[in-house]
Parts: structure tokens; C-alpha cells; sequence
């Protein structure tokens, strides 16, 4: 019988960071954290509404965090570059590209964030069956970089 290996003294203590969660454990997450792990995604859309209803800060730069699979799994940490909070009319094409979910326009961008906001997991998840989003609803455009790639297992 062989024993553990060590922890990997490179890596950081994962325990210590709070958790990204991209989306809601399913396909969609998959290909979120897919777009990160190969670097096509460095930037993300939030909701004032979502933190405050979570009780949570909004980003800051500098804030690292551990990316998490649709299983739980993680794979990445992530370091937070930018935070800017602004209307969602003023969303705009850079950031939606940066995306990395293949938009194109920023017209394409927010129907696909709008039917995940407005989707039944999200309004439930801020205790609001109604809850919508118009252009004047606070949006949280964070960009990111990754500083660590977990190998797998990691955590």
C-alpha cells in the first residue's frame, strides 16, 4: 500500500478561496468553465440583484477565486483585473466577445443573458418568479485572468 502524495506545494490552498460558480451545474456551466480552461473566456456578466440578494461583495481586482466543474471539481484559480458596474444598455461589444461564448453583437449577447436570467433556475434562485431585466438594470462586467490550472483531482 502506497501513501498519499503530498500536496502540491505550488498550488494554492483552495480551501482559503471562495468558489466561482459559472451559471448552474448542466451544460451551460460545462462550457463556461471549457472556454476559460482554454482562454477564449476572461470576462463575465452579474447582477447587482444576485449579490444583494446573496449577501455577497461585489468584485473587486484582485480578488482570486477556484472555478468549479458542473460536478463540484476544481479546475482553475482566477484572479479578478477589472470590475465596472454599469446599465445593461451599456454593455458593450468587447465585453460581450470577451465572453467567450461566441457573440458577435451585443444584440445576440443579451438575448442569450436575458433567457438565463429570466429562466426559471435564476428566479428561483433570487426568490423572485417575476424577476426581469430591462436597460436599466445594474450589471456587474467583471474580467478575470487565470493564475492556476488545477491538474485533476485537485482540492
Amino acid at each position: 500500500m502506497t501513501a498519499a502524495p503530498d500536496p502540491d506545494p505550488h498550488l494554492p490552498d483552495l480551501d482559503a478561496l471562495p468558489r466561482a460558480e459559472f451559471a448552474f451545474p448542466g451544460p451551460l456551466r460545462d462550457r463556461l468553465v471549457a472556454a476559460i480552461l482554454d482562454g477564449s473566456k476572461t470576462s463575465t456578466t452579474g447582477l447587482v440583484a444576485d449579490y444583494e440578494h446573496d449577501g455577497d461583495p461585489l468584485p473587486r481586482p484582485g480578488h482570486r477565486e477556484v472555478v468549479v466543474d458542473s460536478s463540484g471539481r476544481p479546475v482553475a484559480v482566477i484572479e479578478v483585473t477589472q470590475v465596472r458596474v454599469v446599465p445593461l444598455a451599456e454593455v458593450d461589444l468587447a465585453h460581450a466577445v470577451d465572453e467567450g461564448e461566441g457573440h458577435t453583437s451585443v444584440a445576440q449577447w443579451r438575448a442569450d443573458h436575458e433567457r438565463f436570467w429570466h429562466g426559471a433556475e435564476m428566479r428561483a434562485a433570487l426568490g423572485d418568479p417575476e424577476f426581469t431585466v430591462d436597460d436599466a438594470t445594474p450589471a456587474v462586467l467583471e474580467r478575470f485572468r487565470v493564475v492556476t490550472l488545477l491538474p485533476d483531482g485537485a482540492g
